[in-house]
Order: C-alpha cells, then sequence, then structure tokens
C-alpha cells in the first residue's frame, strides 16, 4: 500500500529500511548487536545476520526485547529526522510503512494511522512467501505483533486488503485523496 501511496505522490519513510540502516556494516547498531548477541551475529559479508538474529529473537525469551532496544530509538531517530526534511521540503503527505507502529508506541509520532487488514490466514501466507519461512515461523513473527483487531481499534483508516491487487489499489486511491484533503486543510489552518 505505502508503495501504492508512493506512486501517486506520498513520501514514503520505510522502517524496514531504516532499520537496515541502523545496522548496517559499521555502524553502533549493528556493533551493540555484536555485543548483545555474539560476534556469530555478522555474516561472512561483514553485515547482520538477519536470518540468524531473527531466528533467535523468536526462540529465546526477552531476545526481541533486548534487540527492540538497540533498534527502536535509532529508528525513531531516523524517523525524525526524515520528517523534519519531508517539511522543510514542503511534501503534503509523509507515510511511514511501519509494521510495528502500535507495538512500538510510535502512534505519537503519526498525525493518522492507517491499518492494511487481511484475515490471518491470508496473512501467514503473505509473510511465508515474502520472507521463505516455514508456516510456525512465520506464525511466530505475526504473534510478536499487535493482533489485528487491536491495531483497527486505533486505526483512523482501514484499508481491507484480502482481494485483489486492482481492488487494493482503488482503495488506496480514495484514501489518497482524502489524506491529501486532510493535509491541505491542516496546511490552511497552521500559522504562517
Amino acid at each position: 500500500m505505502a508503495r501504492l501511496l508512493g506512486d501517486l505522490g506520498a513520501r514514503v519513510v520505510d522502517a524496514d529500511q531504516v532499520a537496515r540502516r541502523v545496522v548496517a556494516p559499521g555502524t553502533s547498531g549493528l556493533a551493540e548487536i555484536v555485543e548483545a548477541f555474539g560476534a556469530q551475529m555478522v555474516g561472512t559479508d561483514g553485515g547482520l545476520d538477519r536470518e540468524g538474529l531473527g531466528r533467535l529473537v523468536f526462540s529465546e525469551d526477552g531476545a526481541r526485547r533486548r534487540l527492540e532496544g538497540i533498534t527502536h530509538p535509532r529508528i525513531a531517530a531516523a524517523f525524525v529526522q526524515a520528517v523534519a526534511q519531508a517539511v522543510a521540503e514542503g511534501v503534503e503527505v509523509l507515510v511511514y510503512e511501519a509494521a510495528l507502529l502500535v507495538e512500538s508506541g510510535g502512534l505519537d509520532s503519526v498525525e493518522r494511522l492507517v491499518v492494511v487488514a487481511a484475515p490471518p490466514t491470508v496473512q501467514r501466507r503473505r509473510v511465508e512467501e515474502r520472507d521463505g519461512l516455514e508456516p510456525a515461523a512465520a506464525q511466530a513473527r505475526l504473534d510478536a505483533q499487535a493482533s489485528m483487531e487491536a491495531k483497527i481499534a486505533v486505526a483512523d483508516y482501514v484499508i481491507m486488503n484480502e482481494g485483489e491487487l486492482e481492488d487494493l489499489e482503488r482503495k488506496v486511491i480514495a484514501l489518497w485523496e482524502e489524506l491529501l484533503d486532510v493535509a491541505r486543510e491542516v496546511a490552511k489552518s497552521e500559522p504562517g
């Protein structure tokens, strides 16, 4: 959905891409992960062994929270920088694509929350396909997130994504038009 909004003109900040940058080779984020979880978390290419770290944090109690303690503050700081840059450039709509926004307590950092929802079986199948995971591993990742019901409860907009791409595109275009209207109303009401 964020890609579609980007195609329509939104500035998109992808939390997964930011997360990769904050633990790239040579960063303090990667160094702190190595300190917390061991040198085996670095692959032969000098980068983070994401697969190995993923297995660890979804199997060892407390490991995911330790990892989040390392990465979430860095991701949040990068998001603040992206917002400042977007404001300076006059961007009308900034989309922050973050699967764990609700869980990480990041709701205060966004003006509107859009939740893309799908039935649990569809969610798991998509995670399996996207990440090449077995069903149990995909389910463990989904179980680490807030429930879809909890996310929907705090959402400003909900887009059901259980069908064809054309259906999603139609819904995203309607959302885009509404977001532009909101952004323009907010801009009118701001001093200056």
